[in-house]
């Protein structure tokens, strides 16, 4: 196909037929004022003095009557001009933006996500960025002498009304500038009034703007289709691209369509009448030389390649949640109208990947009863969302797809534990090595009924601690460790960490620490974000930048900046901390002192305000003690899904004890993966789903695996206050010279360090008919014959007194051959009284 004209020749012409305009619009003036119309040329006229000195003859009364009936012609003009002009709207409109412009989402790379507009879907474009043609097409089709009239072109009405009445090719009178007039300041009404008020909105638009103002406006407004207003959302519509970079056969049958959408648009029920109107487009471009008959023929036999794509919304429940927060900013008629351009933190290739591997584990789960899942995927040292995986699939509105359960409440089972131990390690009143006698417990509590959790696996361990309570999950121990702690502390911390749903300590029991209490998936990756950040809080943000459509920037922060924010928190931190700071208590969980860091936005505050939640030690120590693999291998194995071959991860898993909720969160100091499974009507999954190896725990592992692939492990960075120690093995303290043990090492903050071991034999009283204890909450005389022995004696902080080698009842395990598989130690039940419990020795 031969090149059209280049654009120098188009600006070349458009300058003459500029010239031209300003010499017919000077002789205008001149013709139309030459007769001046003053108050001394009519008194002249009028008075009888005037007649004398103009004579009394036929020629002076013929004169007068012409005055008079000019006067009265012109007094009824003005009354009619003022009654049909009253009211009408200013063409100073057009310049001020107040127009519908759609808002667009993108992610973090530019892609387009999502278009939000109410009934206009508009995204305004430059006259010069769009190639010669198509200002070309839309001048011959619409308005061949667009740089020769003033609004109303007189020859073009008169040429029209002919070839209608003669019966001739129907042709349309109306100019570009008379059409941008009724499409954006008047209603389309047809009456005599309203065209009278479009002749003149005209002529006033073509004294207030130039030609290229009225066109780039014309090209931004008009309808192509559907929702589609202007030449960019046409572009885009028909051919899913551009419009800088159309060609001239879409150019030709875009410009053709604004006269009548419907019936011109390719995708209507009869596509024949697009390429008829093209032709006729390209036969205006012909005549008016834009385009030789040789290029005429060609791009008629041009194909046209259609856009195809029929998914109008990628990422879908992270784009409406999106919608929401912008709404809620800057209202529905800003979102809808305003022409935002919004930047998320999203990586589309990471939400795919996340949505691909969500529903295809969910669907080999249907036979364990789970119909539904979600994931996040964050940045948690910028809080940046980077996947948000609302359901396993958007569409599936039978089954509430459309519900986005990653902002939805739902129990979060033992993931829920790190959050307490956190506070506990925060006061001192836990450390990694606290020794817990993990043994059937019930937990009394005032005017309630006793309260008795279980393990996940039905067994009791015996002496465990924490550091393998956490690690495997164990559920007595934990329990044990928020009464000793005490719920308040539990849920201070929580909220410092940005669980947001615990508000009422007086709503929750002890269950808290097992999943009693409802969070969303946002709030648990801002939490468990707070620890893979040594403690400081950085609320998860979508946003990088929003802008409106004339390039004024309403929010930006860049992911350095984020970054940077992080940093200096750490080492305020640092410099601020002191000996005689309480970080357990409610009051000083908080650190925004008027010397602290906190960075504020002047949009959307809420996502960027960070604050050191917890101190760097304590959360250092639940981030290493997640990423210890031996730490879990006795409930999940060496090799569960839990692990990422060559990287170095924290993580936790969680189940409800009803089997309603499936979770595994874990993270490095770069990635954050939340990944939940469950079902949305709240019923209850199978019996054989098994916590970190079925349900979540797979779906986590290939996003968090795929995340980390190729990139090197990255170890959480150790605060200054941590120390190594050894401790006994058995009871988690300090060996002495005069009471050594066998040890291990373990990690501490180096102001709450373990006390020294304690002789662990001495003489307790025993039931002479059992070989056991004495049970406190049976008075001695009902205990039977007792007598003193001598036993290895072991105490925990809740526990005074626990025989660990007396003579319990052993359980055993067979095989299905009938050989031991396993024997464990049937320990004795005990109550706690949580509205008395003692400090630890």
């Amino acid at each position: 196909m031969a090149k059209t004209k280049p654009r120098k020749k188009v600006e070349s012409r458009r300058k003459n037929d500029k010239n031209k305009s300003l010499l017919l619009w000077q002789k205008f003036k001149k013709f139309a004022f030459t007769f001046e119309l003053t108050p001394e040329n009519i008194r002249r006229s009028w008075t009888r003095k005037g007649l004398r000195a103009k004579g009394q003859g036929p020629r002076a009364k013929t004169r007068r009557r012409f005055l008079i009936y000019s006067l009265v012609f012109i007094s009824l003009f003005v009354i009619i001009s003022i009654y049909l002009l009253r009211d009408i709207p200013s063409p100073t409109k057009l310049a001020s933006g107040n127009f519908p412009v759609s808002t667009q989402i993108f992610d973090r790379n530019g892609q387009l996500l999502y278009e939000i507009y109410a009934d206009q879907n508009r995204t305004p474009i430059k006259l010069k960025d769009l190639p010669p043609f198509v200002l070309q097409a839309t001048i011959a089709i619409e308005d061949k002498n667009f740089y020769r009239h003033f609004g109303i072109d007189i020859f073009g009405v008169a040429r029209a009304a002919v070839k209608t009445l003669t019966g001739q090719r129907l042709e349309g009178g109306s100019t570009i500038t008379q059409q941008l007039v009724k499409m954006t300041l008047l209603t389309p009404e047809r009456s005599l009034s309203r065209k009278i008020r479009e002749a003149a909105l005209a002529v006033a638009t073509e004294v207030l703007y130039s030609k290229d103002q009225i066109l780039e406006m014309y090209l931004n407004h008009a309808p192509y289709g559907g929702t589609a207003y202007g030449i960019e959302q046409a572009a885009k519509r028909y051919f899913g691209k551009s419009a800088k970079d159309l060609s001239l056969p879409e150019a030709a049958l875009l410009a053709g369509l604004p006269q009548a959408p419907s019936a011109y648009s390719p995708f209507g029920s009869r596509p024949e009448n697009a390429k008829q109107r093209q032709k006729d487009v390209l036969r205006r471009m012909k005549e008016d030389r834009y385009i030789t008959s040789q290029e005429e023929r060609e791009t008629e036999e041009a194909v046209l390649e259609y856009s195809t794509a029929n998914i109008p919304i990628r990422a879908p429940h992270f784009v409406l949640w999106i919608k929401d927060l912008l709404i809620e900013k800057f209202g529905q008629k800003t979102v809808e109208g305003g022409g935002l351009s919004v930047t998320t933190t999203l990586d589309l290739a990471i939400q795919e990947m996340a949505q691909a591997s969500v529903s295809a584990e969910v669907k080999k789960l249907k036979s364990l009863r789970v119909g539904n899942g979600a994931a996040l995927v964050t940045n948690p040292g910028t809080g940046e969302i980077l996947a948000m995986v609302g359901s396993k699939d958007y569409f599936d509105t039978e089954n509430d797809g459309n519900v986005n359960v990653t902002i939805r409440p739902r129990q979060p089972g033992s993931s829920i534990k790190p959050v307490m131990y956190a506070g506990g390690f925060s006061t001192g009143k836990l450390t990694p090595s606290t020794m817990l006698i993990d043994a059937p417990t019930c937990f009394r509590v005032l005017n309630q009924p006793d309260y008795c959790p279980q393990n996940y696996d039905g067994q009791s361990h015996g002496p465990v601690q924490i550091r393998f309570a956490l690690g495997n999950s164990y559920n007595i121990p934990a329990v044990k460790s928020l009464a000793y702690i005490g719920l308040e502390d539990m849920i201070a911390t929580a909220s410092a960490m940005g669980i947001s749903t615990f508000t009422d300590p007086s709503r929750y029991g002890l269950s808290l620490t097992l999943g009693g209490g409802e969070v969303t998936m946002s709030d648990m990756a801002t939490a468990f974000g707070t620890l893979a950040n040594n403690g400081v809080k950085v609320p998860l943000n979508p946003f990088l930048k929003i802008e409106n459509y004339r390039g004024e920037v309403l929010y930006q922060r860049t992911t350095e900046e984020r970054l940077n924010d992080l940093r200096n928190t750490q080492n305020t931190q640092k410099a601020r901390e002191s000996d005689n700071q309480k970080f357990g208590e409610s009051e000083s969980l908080d650190f925004r002192s008027s010397d602290s860091l906190i960075i504020r936005s002047s949009e959307f505050s809420e996502f960027s305000e960070i604050i050191q939640a917890i101190p760097a030690e304590a959360a250092y120590l639940v981030s290493h003690i997640l990423l210890d693999n031996n730490a879990r291998t006795a409930a999940f194995g060496p090799s569960s899904q839990l692990v990422i071959p060559g990287q170095v991860v924290s993580v936790k898993t969680g189940t409800t004890n009803d089997l309603r909720d499936n979770w595994t969160l874990g993270y490095t100091p770069e990635r954050l993966v939340a990944v939940w499974v469950g079902n949305n009507d709240n019923k209850p999954m199978n019996q054989a789903l098994v916590s970190g190896i079925t349900g979540a725990a797979p779906i986590w592992h290939n996003i968090m695996r795929q995340l980390l692939w190729s990139r090197r492990p990255i170890w959480p960075e150790r605060p200054e206050g941590v120390v190594g120690k050894d401790v006994c093995v058995l009871t988690g303290l300090l060996p002495t010279p005069g009471n050594l043990c066998d040890t291990r090492h373990e990690f501490f903050w180096d102001k709450f360090l373990p006390a020294n071991n304690y002789p662990l034999q001495r003489e307790i009283w025993i039931r002479k008919d059992t070989g056991t204890p004495i049970d406190p909450n049976i008075p001695l005389d009902q205990q039977g014959e007792l007598e003193l022995q001598n036993h290895t004696v072991i105490s925990d902080p809740l526990v005074p007194e626990f025989c660990l080698d007396c003579a319990y009842p052993v359980i055993q395990e067979l095989n299905p051959d009938g050989s031991v598989k396993e024997e464990r130690i049937n320990y004795p039940g005990s109550v706690i009284n949580t509205t008395s419990l003692r400090a630890p020795p």
